[in-house]
């Protein structure tokens, strides 16, 4: 069997099966510790809508433009995203330090780049996206009301001061 064979077969009907629940969280754990940053790897934690626990799984996070953003490989139809919706946003993201941070949808229009940069940094996600990360915009733009993004901002009060990179001041 061949990766993207593998990949999908791993997330069946857009849900992780035992064996990828079993590797999100081995993953979850190293982004948490911040060992998978420079691969823009970290842990997104969002309350569970329905259980009401915090929920952790591994993210890549894409940057655009000096913004920061998360896309769902698999679609609207997963439950993460639904949890982030349901939780009007507020999540935090763990690479080391805990970081409180709101995710604010991104509407379909102007996913196409975003999903563009975040498939050339996650190479788990290509086999659930039907574009080559090489592709060019016009591309992405047919299929990007299919896959949610969200522009990820922190929020200062709430967050660890050592979450904050070094080059941005503390707000007034």
């Amino acid at each position: 069997m061949d990766y993207p064979t593998v990949k999908r077969w791993l997330y069946h009907g857009q849900r992780p099966n035992w064996i990828a629940r079993t590797l999100n969280r081995l993953w979850a754990a190293i982004a948490s510790a911040g060992a998978a940053s420079s691969l823009g790897m970290a842990t997104l934690e969002v309350t569970g809508r329905t259980s009401g626990r915090t929920i952790a799984l591994p993210v890549v996070v894409a940057v655009v433009d000096g913004e920061r953003y998360l896309a769902s490989m698999l679609g609207e139809d997963t439950q993460w995203v639904k949890n982030v919706r349901a939780a009007g946003g507020r999540a935090a993201l763990r690479s080391g330090a805990r970081e409180q941070i709101l995710l604010e949808e991104v509407p379909a229009e102007q996913r196409a780049p975003i999903l563009r940069a975040y498939l050339q940094r996650a190479p788990g996600a290509r086999p659930h996206v039907p574009v080559d990360k090489d592709a060019p915009l016009t591309d992405f733009e047919p299929i990007a009301a299919a896959y949610p993004v969200f522009r990820v901002t922190s929020l200062w009060p709430d967050s660890a001061e050592a979450a904050r990179p070094a080059h941005q001041a503390k707000p007034a």
